[in-house]
């Protein structure tokens, strides 16, 4: 299975965006960090591909579920 989307594991606030749409990403490179129950949580590329969409930007609180970044 390909995984495209990338969601919130959690409530919470987007700390950074470290990357562009249009970038190349490798598998667990670093894309967002968000920060939620007290925890940072870097969220990294399921797999090798390109960021087609960034859905949030820093410093936006986000809801559980909310998709944060769109991969082709």
């Amino acid at each position: 299975m390909i995984v495209n989307d990338i969601n919130g594991a959690m409530p919470g606030l987007i700390l950074d965006v470290m990357v562009k749409e249009g970038e190349e990403v490798k598998e667990d490179d670093y894309l967002l960090v968000l920060e939620g129950m007290k925890m940072e949580n870097i969220l990294r590329a399921p797999r090798d591909g390109v960021v087609k969409a960034i859905s949030v930007e820093k410093g936006q609180v986000v809801d559980k579920n909310r998709p944060l970044l769109e991969m082709e």
